[in-house]
């Protein structure tokens, strides 16, 4: 018996390891693609801008995926609103605290793209469309959220219509009770099935990196790469402001530690999410550390797996500096009304951003699909430098939730703070031996999640 656990385990290790190889394979790939596009579109100016149906088609099939990721992560989401409102008081204060958090990160991540605005002077040429639509009426458009028939919504390619219908099934399922749960795990495989194709279009992301970066770069000339590294630099400061001066200053007032104690704790989870561009890959190794830290296990249990879905404060970032940065490149900026809508969309849609490689291109997409679809095509120019901002996307909303819990379970008493001092003055380490990696992990199942946290969840923020 003995030896037939430690044949499953190795296996296991085997399986994960080819797993995240791939995935190195692919980071490594759009990089290469990146690099090769900028070269063709500087020396080659016309190949590169024709080149550009490449970034255009792999658009194309992330838009084909965005109305049943909407449906399936938002019908999930809502199952998790449900469960954690079922323990009562920890579950409440912890969505409410997780809906006040992304939601800032949200306006700040608008708030610096105003006051940066990394897109400015880097005009797009953009292939000729139809006349816009005349602006409707707020009945109008109310009426608008309204399918013509339940599953017409995942077809039809309006995205808010996907979005009506799916927290109108979602709330459904939750009056229904156990009866249910039989559908929410039928709707848990459709989501597996969805983002399954999401990781094989993502295998595509190179070609598409490099027909876009050639056709930037030859209709730009080389001037567009100062304009994405200054998109890349904004927001890696925004998020170590966000995460230094406003969740450090949440974390002091609270608790009384400082935060930067709390993120050395947790220096080789951040090591691990640098290895895999994913904070999921953290998670097993998050609950044992927030346990030893000295909050109670119902606390961490409740707050860690409902935080990587509904507290993703990177992604809210990213989502907001990257919509600006397209209008701009595409001198066709958000009106303030636009973007207030757009805040609000993407304060709903990026409680599904957590999936597979790619959904936080599939939520950008959808958000502009949403409100301004012409800018749709805009998603192409950054698709080179949306693995570079993958890092710090992670980094960011693993601080958050460890962050997160630590308020949690002061404001529920909850916490051990005298051993929470020791741990975070070093005097009581973590046994590392006790803990196994996510790879090794006998708990984490075949997609990287523990069954516990199904099917609230959908997977790693990416």
């Amino acid at each position: 018996m003995e030896v037939s656990v430690s044949s499953t385990a190795d296996s296991a290790v085997d399986t994960s390891t080819k797993r995240r190889d791939r995935t190195h394979f692919l980071y490594i790939a759009v990089i290469a693609a990146m690099v090769l596009g900028i070269i063709t579109g500087a020396l080659f100016p016309e190949l590169g801008k024709n080149l550009k149906p490449l970034g255009d088609t792999f658009v194309s099939l992330i838009k084909m995926l965005i109305a049943p990721i909407i449906f399936c992560t938002i019908v999930l989401g809502v199952g998790a609103v449900r469960k954690a409102a079922q323990v009562g008081k920890v579950g409440g204060l912890a969505l409410g605290y997780f809906i006040v958090m992304s939601t800032f990160a949200l306006a700040v991540g608008l708030v610096v793209g105003n006051f940066v605005q990394p897109g400015e002077g880097l005009t797009i040429p953009t292939t000729p469309t139809a006349a816009p639509a005349e602006s409707k009426t707020t009945v109008e458009f109310l009426q608008g959220l309204i399918p013509d028939t339940l599953l017409s919504s995942l077809t039809s390619g309006e995205v808010l219509q996907a979005l009506f219908v799916a927290l109108l099934v979602g709330f459904a399922l939750q009056k229904m009770g156990k009866a249910g749960e039989p559908i929410l795990t039928g709707i848990k495989h459709i989501e597996r099935l969805v983002f399954r194709l999401m990781a094989m279009v993502m295998w595509a992301a190179p070609i598409g990196a490099f027909g876009a970066m050639a056709a930037l770069v030859g209709a730009t000339g080389l001037g567009a790469l100062k304009n994405l590294a200054l998109l890349m630099i904004a927001f890696y400061v925004t998020c170590i402001v966000f995460v230094f001066l406003i969740l450090g200053t949440v974390l002091r007032m609270v608790t009384g530690f400082g935060v930067w104690s709390l993120l050395k704790y947790l220096g080789r989870e951040f090591l691990l999410i640098l290895s895999t561009s994913s904070s999921e890959s953290a998670l097993p190794r998050l609950i044992a550390k927030m346990e030893h830290l000295g909050i109670s296990r119902p606390v961490v249990g409740i707050t860690v797996p409902t935080g990587y879905s509904f507290n993703l404060d990177g992604t809210a970032i990213y989502l907001t500096m990257a919509s600006l940065f397209i209008a701009e490149a595409m001198d066709k900026p958000f009106s303030i009304g636009e973007q207030i809508s757009l805040l609000v969309f993407m304060i709903i849609a990026s409680k599904g951003a957590a999936g597979v490689s790619g959904a936080g291109i599939a939520t950008l997409s959808a958000g502009l699909q949403s409100h301004r679809p012409d800018l749709v095509p805009g998603v192409s120019i950054i698709l080179g430098i949306d693995r570079l901002m993958s890092e710090a996307r992670a980094l960011t909303n693993f601080a958050g939730n460890a962050i997160a819990t630590v308020v949690i379970g002061t404001w529920v008493g909850e916490i051990d703070k005298e051993k929470a001092a020791r741990v975070l003055a070093g005097q009581d380490r973590f046994d590392e031996a006790s803990m196994l990696d996510h790879e090794d992990d006998p708990a984490v199942g075949d997609d990287g999640v523990p069954p516990d946290r199904e099917p609230a969840l959908s997977g790693g923020p990416r």
